[in-house]
């Protein structure tokens, strides 16, 4: 399995500070858990699908159809071939818009999207044939955000937070994980109230079970 990451329209620092906030949370690098590649959004719009597929291509191959033999020749030092059509992909804002059509594109053509993590993409159409999961900065952009897909868990800011400081700092945004069947939009943000996570935590979570399913399934 694969970690790819879809920055937005920012410094490249505010994505070195968003790893280092769920280093923060696994006491570990990042590597030691999973294997991870983060797309150059400083030299290639972010909302791009058809530069992230490039750069995916240029990183790990084009995914093999069934039928298909991996290139032999292809050359690599990443992951052994047998991994490669294996992804999850984790994306922010304008990163999102160009990550959900390169995800799409890569499981059409014979790869795997384990799943896709969408952080503040608001108004961005959320559809796909694999788990989808999102993170708001605020209860309006998670409200909002639902009629355009649903997702299997969601989390949202609470206390809210400034949009960037979602991914700046993902280990002190404290908020809700909401299950799939709590997307329906609610009068009462914080009902059923359970007790908060940061965001930080929620995603380790998921790229937690993501491998877990890998090395049982």
């Amino acid at each position: 399995m694969s970690l790819i990451i879809c920055p937005g329209i920012h410094p490249p620092e505010l994505t070195a500070s968003f790893l280092a906030g769920l280093e923060d949370v696994t006491r570990t690098p990042l590597r030691e858990l999973t294997n991870y590649f983060i797309f150059p959004s400083d030299r290639y719009p972010p909302y791009s699908a058809f530069h992230i597929l490039e750069t995916l291509y240029a990183w790990i191959g084009k995914p093999c159809k069934n039928s298909e033999q991996p290139d032999q020749n292809l050359s690599t030092n990443l992951l052994p071939s047998s991994s490669h059509a294996s992804l999850v992909f984790l994306s922010f804002s304008a990163g999102v818009v160009g990550a959900i059509g390169a995800a799409r594109t890569w499981q059409r053509s014979g790869g795997q999207v384990k799943a896709f993590i969408a952080v503040d993409g608001w108004g961005v159409p959320l559809r796909g044939e694999f788990p989808l999961y999102r993170l708001s900065h605020d209860f309006f952009t998670h409200w909002s955000s639902a009629p355009l897909g649903a997702a299997a868990e969601s989390f949202y800011a609470d206390p809210p937070v400034p949009h960037l400081e979602l991914w700046r700092s993902p280990q002190t945004v404290w908020g809700y994980q909401l299950k799939g069947e709590e997307q329906s939009p609610s009068l009462f943000p914080n009902s059923p109230r359970r007790a908060p996570i940061t965001a930080a935590a929620f995603l380790i979570d998921l790229l937690t079970r993501q491998i877990d399913s890998r090395l049982t399934g």
